[in-house]
């Protein structure tokens, strides 16, 4: 399960975060960076987390260019809706089990012909 979060940044920028993905890119805007110290960490936003609103604008089929102007537009407060994905261990997602066990066959060598040839 992955849970979503609503943060308000207090403006103006920087936010403190960098923005990967988009429509364009066939990917879900997600957060790629953080600066340290800055407001995106101060208000909980982690890398990964997946931008589904930006002002209350939905950003399903937004492009990358359009969710950074839509940023870029936010002076005063920016407010950002979004969804922190399940963390999944690797054990969880492929459950471990025993290598293969390959038993060595023994080679057999073809009988001697018994028929002579003249």
């Amino acid at each position: 399960m992955s849970s979503s979060y609503s943060v308000s940044l207090a403006g103006p920028a920087p936010w403190g975060f960098r923005l990967q993905g988009g429509k364009d890119f066939c990917q879900p805007l997600t957060i790629s960076r953080l600066t340290d110290g800055g407001k995106a960490v101060k208000a909980g936003i982690s890398i990964g987390d997946i931008i589904l609103s930006i002002s209350g604008i939905s950003t399903e089929g937004m492009n990358h260019l359009e969710a950074q102007n839509k940023i870029k537009a936010c002076t005063g407060h920016l407010s950002l809706t979004l969804q922190r994905p399940s963390a999944v261990s690797k054990v969880d997602v492929h459950k471990e089990q025993p290598p293969e066990i390959i038993k060595p066959v023994p080679i057999t060598h073809p009988a001697p012909s018994t028929a002579h040839t003249q």
